[in-house]
């Protein structure tokens, strides 16, 4: 990330506050130190570009996958990601123009339609014990015996 992108995403991070009416266990100052804001986004950036899950993020470069899906969870209760996208559509709307009036959306969300004719059907599944043609050696897998007592001798 280059540092006049990161000047401009700096200005939209939230600050972290304390509440007031809040009882904390630690005084202030006392504990591990807060992420560098920087090193945050560049991670959060990694994990939606790449779709990786947060725990899998190296841990030696951006440190805890929890710590920074926490603080990605407050920035975007603050509203920060919403404030980037309007900006970065801004703009894009200067330099190159967005004709508003032709946007639209499409999407499907059902099974493709030959999907099955052309790739055959799933080899994990092979069917239920029931659905499956019965052994033809030996016997079948239910007992000759009918139902017995364990006290009654076989």
């Amino acid at each position: 990330m280059t540092d006049a992108f990161w000047q401009r995403v700096e200005a939209l991070i939230p600050q972290r506050q304390r509440v007031e009416t809040q009882s904390y266990s630690r005084k202030v100052g006392v504990g591990r130190k807060p992420k560098d804001p920087r090193l945050v986004f560049e991670a959060i950036v990694y994990v939606l570009r790449t779709g990786c899950q947060w725990k899998a993020l190296s841990a030696e470069r951006f440190g805890s996958g929890s710590a920074i899906h926490a603080r990605f969870l407050e920035w975007e209760r603050a509203g920060m990601f919403e404030r980037l996208w309007r900006l970065g559509l801004a703009e894009y709307d200067e330099l190159e123009g967005i004709a508003w009036r032709w946007q639209s959306i499409d999407g499907a969300m059902m099974k493709a339609p030959m999907a099955q004719h052309c790739v055959g059907p799933n080899p994990t599944d092979r069917g239920k014990k029931w659905e499956q043609t019965p052994f033809t050696g030996g016997r079948s897998w239910r007992p000759v015996v009918a139902r017995r007592d364990r006290g009654e001798s076989a």
